[in-house]
């Protein structure tokens, strides 16, 4: 209920100020622009370093990934690769392969 008592004062006054200050913010609007070329120039010269850090970070976190899940599985791999040796030089397989 109080904003819209005090609704035609605040229209009163801000559009007063609005009007006094107009001058001052056309004054600031060119720098403001510069401002936006001048962060997007140097966004556009620095984005592909970012990216190319981002890559390079995702493909280390991946290999990290990778080696977390399959280093335990490394004793199972280094059993079944000698029981597969001895399996390979056995009688039975000569046998079967000639």
């Amino acid at each position: 209920m109080f904003h819209l008592l005090t609704l035609p004062f605040r229209l009163f006054f801000g559009l007063l100020l609005g009007i006094l200050l107009l001058p001052f913010a056309l004054l600031v609007l060119p720098f403001l622009v510069l401002r936006f070329a001048i962060k997007a120039t140097i966004a556009l010269v620095v984005l592909p370093f970012v990216l190319l850090a981002t890559l390079i970070g995702l493909v280390v976190a991946a290999i990290a990934v990778s080696l977390a899940l399959l280093l335990p599985l490394l004793p199972f791999a280094i059993v079944a690769f000698c029981v597969w040796l001895i399996m390979r030089r056995s009688q039975a397989a000569i046998a079967v392969r000639g």
